[in-house]
């Protein structure tokens, strides 16, 4: 066997990768999903496009390469998390639409079981705060108002699922789950690695419809299809993907993905770190039988999404690539800052009641001032999490690992370096959450002998050194943090 295959199920499109020993990319395809919005603060995926989606990347990429399934020792999936998604058992079909990750609609749940207990009752068990973000309230949710749900659970004709777990269903007939996505369901408990009885029962969910918990990398079952007898052997949410193909193997190293969404993790080693910042505390990965590396993490919902928001709702840009030339235009931001609070603000905030804001606006501003601040923001947001991190762990960043499509823009990546006082790295392979799935394939069945082998591939790009002064940073920061207070409680 040549290379191992990656199926990368992102919020917003569906990819296929194959990667050889040295972990470059040898084939691969994509294909976009509708984006659906129900009502404000609900997003949704079609469940069915999505797998129709999967097939046509595996098919297309193996046939753009001249490859077929006998070429790859094994598949790996990563996935968008915490998007939720009920199917019966005895068809196959799914109840609804799948609930996004950011969808906001458990907002009254949220506040319900946080007036008992508050918002981290249970964070101990959980590494989480009570949020709208996790699966468990989204599944609530979809149990108390879709027709038929609830009775189908009784019944036990229902399965529960994040994405993963409707891939793993198709391709291998598995109703499983890993560690890293059942991690931010807020319904497995840390420590036993397993589902909690108690807070199934305080959120009423049947234990019946859940998946099984499996480690991140173990041979699962042979695959149908157009995968027709490879293994099916590795399983991740998307961010914990990322973590592993960084080579983020020792306790301090760290990665943020800027793509929709922002999302910073550090490995913390073999026990859960507990965070008084905001943060989540979560895995890592599990490989095999190793002990679980748990992790530290802060999300930011909207990233490149902001970038998109530019290009769609307001018209300041054509595509997404302009904004870089756009905002070099001007010297600075013209102290204008943008809180691209559009579904709250995540960590450290925690704040669902927040929403967008673009503040300090005068006759002076101009559209590369708002394209330089909409960069910034994500700079901004990724170093309120950075500067969380290091006070929960002990442990400064000496390094931000960093991946996803928005780090070829250059203007970011030197202004990320900058306001986080520390070297920002770019390695030379680039597609590192599909990576990280292909290396848990790989490792479980032998194809990669162990994590040295991910150590030795893993190398530099491109790497941005802090060039700001102390006082420019500090001020920078200053005005930042005044922004973001200006954005609470705009929900009543």
């Amino acid at each position: 066997m040549k290379y191992v295959g990656a199926i990368d199920q992102g919020t917003t499109s569906t990819r296929f990768l194959a990667f050889d020993r040295q972990g470059a990319v040898v084939a691969q395809a994509q294909r976009e999903h509708r984006q659906i919005f129900p009502r404000p603060g609900w997003v949704e995926h079609d469940a069915d496009e999505i797998w129709q989606a999967t097939q046509a990347v595996i098919a297309e990429a193996l046939s753009g390469a001249s490859l077929s399934a006998r070429d790859l020792a094994a598949v790996g999936v990563a996935n968008q998390r915490e998007t939720t998604l009920l199917w019966r058992r005895s068809t196959g079909r799914p109840l609804h639409n799948a609930v996004v990750w950011m969808d906001t609609r458990t907002d009254a749940l949220v506040a319900d079981f946080t007036r008992d207990g508050g918002k981290d009752r249970l964070r101990e068990k959980t590494g989480l705060p009570l949020a709208t973000y996790f699966s468990g309230l989204k599944l609530r949710w979809l149990l108390d108002n879709v027709a038929g749900a609830r009775a189908a659970a009784e019944a036990g004709d229902l399965c529960f699922g994040t994405i993963d777990s409707w891939l793993a269903w198709n391709l291998a007939g598995l109703h499983v789950t890993d560690v890293t996505n059942a991690a931010r369901t807020q319904l497995m408990n840390l420590a036993t690695l397993d589902w909690d009885d108690e807070i199934l029962a305080l959120f009423d969910i049947p234990k019946a419809l859940l998946p099984k918990i499996r480690s991140s990398s173990e041979v699962l079952a042979p695959m149908r299809g157009v995968l027709e007898g490879v293994a099916l052997a590795g399983l991740l949410g998307d961010q914990h993907a990322a973590l592993l193909g960084q080579a983020c193997l020792n306790p301090g190293e760290a990665k943020n993905t800027y793509g929709t969404g922002c999302f910073l993790l550090m490995n913390t080693g073999p026990r859960p770190c507990p965070s008084s910042s905001g943060l989540l505390t979560t895995l890592g990965f599990k490989l095999g039988d190793a002990p679980a590396v748990y992790a530290l993490e802060g999300s930011v919902a909207i990233a490149g999404a902001l970038v998109q928001w530019l290009r769609d709702n307001l018209g300041l840009i054509g595509s997404a690539g302009e904004v870089e030339a756009l905002a070099r235009s001007v010297e600075d931001n013209g102290d204008v800052y943008i809180v691209p609070a559009f579904s709250g603000l995540y960590a450290p905030h925690w704040r669902e009641n927040a929403r967008g804001a673009i503040l300090g606006l005068t006759r002076f501003a101009t559209k590369a001032h708002i394209a330089r601040a909409a960069l910034e923001a994500t700079a901004f947001q990724a170093r309120d999490i950075i500067a969380a991190m290091s006070r929960d762990s002990g442990i400064p960043i000496a390094e931000l690992r960093v991946d996803g499509g928005m780090t070829q823009n250059e203007l970011l990546m030197q202004f990320q370096a900058d306001i986080i006082d520390a070297p920002v790295v770019r390695p030379k392979v680039i597609e590192t959450t599909a990576l990280g799935a292909a290396y848990a394939a790989g490792l479980a069945v032998g194809y990669w002998r162990s994590t040295d082998d991910i150590r030795d591939n893993w190398a530099v790009a491109r790497r941005w050194t802090p060039d700001m002064s102390a006082e420019t940073r500090a001020r920078l920061t200053r005005k930042w943090d005044k922004a973001v207070t200006k954005s609470f409680d705009w929900v009543e």
